[in-house]
């Protein structure tokens, strides 16, 4: 096969992965069985071996593959990643629209009926370890843990393994991608893949995980990203830093532009058209709590309308159009 059909080959394979990995990753729903996926994938791999001119960092067989390191480097955010303030109880959580109310000089309390309806969109707080991706024309240039929410460490290898994680960003060009955009979102192991984890560690005569978030942040900060790519992490995104005042309006439209770059959104997000429609959402998503895929500590409001955020701003490093509800610890 001469370099110019292998370099079409390469490219149709790298298509067909990327599709199928969102096929399966993001929507659930596979096209193909895992025995096809895995032809494809070895057709890639033997092709870019045999033309390594053609491999580019973004190709399907790039995840895996680097040399360990000594030691994680800092990383500083473009933009802060803020830490959102608690609530505990669903009186607090009509407060928080309250305090909205009166900072946008819509409410003093006094007057019943004087407020303005606030959008909301709720989502759960998933139980994992927060990073930040950034994407620089479309393709991955770096994972980072949050750290202290202005410096982080770079775990861009680590990163590179997560499947769910696209190492280049599609679409349907309903939404463009910006040239620099940092994805937020959580590194999590689903409550199944943990048990299985733990069995082979037990297997293995190895310590145990205490739990998924552990299991999951101490997958993320192996120094051999080998030792990662064995763990089964994926990844929720949940928000954009850089990059989000392109097109967008509404939270709600940021969370359709993740999807459409194929990223996985949490499938209990939905638009909460007033207060109390969050509090009849925390009360579910706590009984549904140990139904759920992955573990979650509460849930998360957020002001859909963009520009209400921005005129809303942040205190003390927590934003104040943001609140994590955080549910009873389990007894």
């Amino acid at each position: 096969m001469g370099p110019e059909v292998a370099a079409t080959r390469i490219d149709e394979l790298r298509n067909l992965i990327v599709y199928h990995n969102r096929r399966y990753y993001q929507l659930d729903d596979p096209e193909i069985s895992d025995a096809a996926y895995d032809l494809l994938f070895t057709e890639l791999r033997q092709l870019e071996a045999r033309h390594p001119e053609l491999v580019s960092p973004d190709s399907p067989t790039q995840r895996v593959g680097a040399p360990p390191l000594d030691k994680f480097q800092p990383f500083p955010h473009p933009s802060p990643m803020l830490s959102l303030a608690n609530a505990f109880t669903e009186e607090e959580i009509r407060d928080f629209d309250e305090r909205i109310q009166r900072f946008l000089g819509r409410s003093s309390g006094l007057f019943p009926g004087s407020a303005e309806t606030i959008a909301y969109v709720i989502e759960p707080k998933l139980d994992g370890v927060a990073v930040n991706l950034l994407y620089d024309h479309g393709v991955l240039a770096t994972g980072a843990t949050r750290g202290d929410g202005t410096n982080g460490e770079d775990v861009t290898l680590n990163i590179r393994t997560v499947a769910a994680i696209p190492l280049s960003l599609g679409g349907n060009g309903e939404m463009p991608i910006p040239e620099r955009l940092e994805i937020r979102g959580e590194i999590v192991i689903a409550t199944a893949s943990f048990r299985v984890l733990n069995e082979r560690r037990l297997e293995a005569g190895e310590q145990l995980f205490a739990n998924p978030r552990n299991a999951a942040a101490g997958s993320l900060r192996q120094l051999d990203s080998r030792i990662t790519a064995k763990r089964p992490l994926d990844f929720f995104a949940y928000a954009i830093g850089l990059g989000a005042d392109r097109v967008m309006k509404t939270h709600w439209e940021v969370l359709a532009a993740l999807k459409s770059w194929g990223f996985k959104v949490h499938p209990f997000a939905r638009i909460a058209a007033q207060i109390e429609d969050c509090v009849k959402g925390y009360g579910e998503l706590f009984s549904a709590r140990e139904e759920l895929a992955y573990e979650i500590d509460g849930m998360v409001i957020k002001v859909n309308d963009l520009a209400l955020q921005d005129e809303l701003g942040a205190v003390s490093r927590s934003p104040r159009w943001a609140l994590a509800c955080k549910f009873p610890a389990y007894q």
